[in-house]
C-alpha cells in the first residue's frame, strides 16, 4: 500500500498538483476486517480513516448504503420546507412558491440521483416522497394526496 501512495504523490507532483495530507482521508469499503491494513502515511502525515465522507455533495459510506446521504438530504429539504411555509404565510403567489420549490428544494431531492436512487430501500424512497408531498401540500393546499 505505501508504494501506491508514494506513486500517487509522485505522479501528482509531476503534473503540478500537491496532495494535502490534512485533507486526505482513507475509507475501507466493506465490513470490519480482523487484520486491518497498515495506516497510510502521506508526506509524513498519518491519513485519517473515515467511515463516511462527502464527495461532490453526495455522502459516501463504507457499507455502500445510502442512509447517511438520505438523512442529510432529508434534513436539508425539511429546513427548506419551513421557508416555503413562511413564504406562503407572507402571501407569496402560487408562481413564487412553485419557483421556490423548483429552484431551492427540488435540486436537493434530485442531485446526483442517477448514482443513488436505484439503490434506495423502500423506506428511504418513502421519506423523500413524503417530503415532496409536504411541499406540494403547502403549494397546492386544495389537493389532498
Amino acid at each position: 500500500m505505501p508504494a501506491f501512495v508514494d506513486e500517487l504523490v509522485s505522479q501528482s507532483t509531476k503534473i503540478g498538483m500537491t496532495v494535502n495530507g490534512k485533507k486526505t482521508n482513507e475509507m475501507l469499503i466493506g465490513s470490519v476486517v480482523k487484520n486491518p491494513p497498515v495506516q497510510v502515511s502521506l508526506n509524513d502525515m498519518t491519513v485519517d480513516q473515515v467511515s463516511t465522507f462527502k464527495l461532490l455533495g453526495v455522502q459516501i459510506s463504507n457499507d455502500l448504503k445510502w442512509t447517511n446521504h438520505i438523512d442529510a438530504v432529508s434534513a436539508k429539504i425539511a429546513s427548506r420546507l419551513y421557508f416555503l411555509r413562511q413564504l406562503k404565510r407572507a402571501g407569496a403567489t402560487f408562481s413564487d412558491l412553485l419557483s421556490f420549490y423548483c429552484t431551492v428544494i427540488r435540486p436537493f431531492a434530485e442531485y446526483a440521483s442517477p448514482a443513488w436512487h436505484s439503490s434506495l430501500t423502500a423506506a428511504q424512497s418513502d421519506v423523500l416522497e413524503s417530503l415532496q408531498k409536504r411541499a406540494m401540500n403547502i403549494i397546492f393546499p386544495a389537493i389532498t394526496t
